[in-house]
């Protein structure tokens, strides 16, 4: 394949609608605008959502994942709602979905740079690759449950192997 047809691939999602910039559920669904960007929507979203984390990391570990599965309901909804305002099913931009799967990634894991990158990487990792049971969910569920579900399942398989990897480096203690 040439490197043309795969950096043309790498375009992920039709038109972004006007409306993430007029309408505030749009531009959240969106990933506060991450998602617009033409190529690598998921990696962009991804990324956007780091500063969101920081700021939720403060939180003691219990308010945390109180707040992630807030903020992962709340997404359900929005995903919903917005992609029956586009009249489409999971448009490409929108990415609130890989900061849930990023929120997911990091539970229990520790406020370090180091942590951050290695759980970026594992989250994108699994969002991209999709293995079992992952890619049944992106196929097969629907509605906005479908769309943030397999992302929460790869943020799950990422922070399993992100907190194995913290065990095999230097011991896990809580």
């Amino acid at each position: 394949m040439s490197i043309s047809k795969k950096f043309n691939e790498l375009k992920t999602h039709d038109k972004t609608p006007r409306s993430i910039w007029t309408n505030p559920l749009h531009f959240i669904a969106f990933g506060f605008g991450s998602g617009a960007l033409p190529y690598a929507p998921g990696t962009w979203g991804t990324l956007a959502s780091i500063p969101l984390y920081l700021l939720l990391s403060l939180l003691p570990n219990a308010y945390y994942v109180i707040a992630v599965l807030i903020i992962t309901v709340a997404s359900v909804w929005l995903c919903d709602k917005v992609s029956r305002d586009l009249n489409t099913h999971d448009h490409q931009g929108m990415c609130i979905d890989e900061f849930i799967g990023f929120f997911v990634t990091m539970i229990y894991v520790p406020r370090e740079w180091t942590w951050i990158i290695l759980g970026f990487i594992l989250f994108r990792v699994f969002d991209i690759w999709k293995p079992q049971p992952i890619r049944y969910i992106d196929k097969n569920v629907g509605g906005g449950f479908g769309m943030i579900l397999d992302d929460v399942v790869a943020g799950i398989f990422a922070c399993v192997l992100l907190h194995l990897v913290q065990w095999i480096v230097n011991g896990i203690s809580y």
